[in-house]
């Protein structure tokens, strides 16, 4: 349960400071992988995917960063409509996932492409019901296809990316879940990441993230994120 996001704010620098040298630690803990072998085709029109990795903080902000993503939306997959709040989701009973729904132009970045940089810096895609220190099947990796090509595509990749041993481990993330209902999450977990780059968890955690999708894909990384809510100049 992001402890560190409970650290009193007299705490945050003097965390954060100390923090910098894991950073570049951390961040040499991305893989880099090859592309997948089947993609989805590029149509008209904007398309949706949802994935979860672990905390939805990190995950969001990575495709805020991502060009030919027009929005990303922390929130939970998985479970029913009444249950899908934090509090009864982080119970680790609902069967949600905390998920983020991507909404992307197929004609600037594939759905692949996608699936790559989930795979290669958003999580670690071997760790079962965990990610990092959260703990429980609510940090669960998961794809949730929202069309037949989207499973298709999802699945031949987690076979290449065995095959090819690409994580020394066996891969665990779920992609049999076919167009399960997203819900928002609460307002407060939308930009978290932008809005609290001081946090020590952001900083140990999700940071990280955000440079090595700018190392390892650095044609598609964009410096000004895609925002839920418009911050005022």
């Amino acid at each position: 349960m992001r402890l560190q996001a409970l650290v009193g704010t007299a705490f945050v620098a003097l965390a954060a400071v100390a923090a910098l040298p894991l950073m570049k630690a951390h961040s040499e803990s991305a893989v880099r992988i090859e592309a997948p072998a089947l993609d989805a085709a590029p149509t008209d029109g904007l398309q949706t995917a949802v994935i979860a990795g672990g905390c939805f903080w990190g995950i969001q902000a990575v495709y805020q960063h991502t060009n030919g993503v027009t929005q990303a939306i922390s929130g939970y997959a998985g479970g029913d409509k009444k249950d899908a709040n934090y509090e009864l989701v982080s119970s680790a009973r609902t069967g949600h996932a905390e998920a983020v729904q991507i909404t992307y132009d197929p004609r600037v970045i594939s759905y692949g492409k996608i699936l790559q940089i989930f795979f290669s810096v958003a999580h670690n895609p071997t760790e079962l019901n965990r990610q990092g220190p959260d703990h429980g099947p609510q940090y669960r990796t998961e794809i949730f296809p929202q069309t037949d090509e989207q499973a298709k595509v999802a699945k031949a990749y987690v076979a290449q990316l065995d095959t090819a041993k690409a994580f020394g481990k066996p891969i665990v993330t779920k992609t049999g879940t076919m167009k399960a209902a997203f819900y928002p999450a609460e307002a407060y977990h939308q930009d978290y990441l932008t809005l609290n780059p001081r946090q020590p968890y952001i900083v140990f955690n999700d940071l990280p993230k955000i440079e090595n999708l700018k190392r390892i894909f650095p044609t598609v990384y964009r410096e000004e994120p895609v925002l839920v809510t418009k911050r005022s100049s």
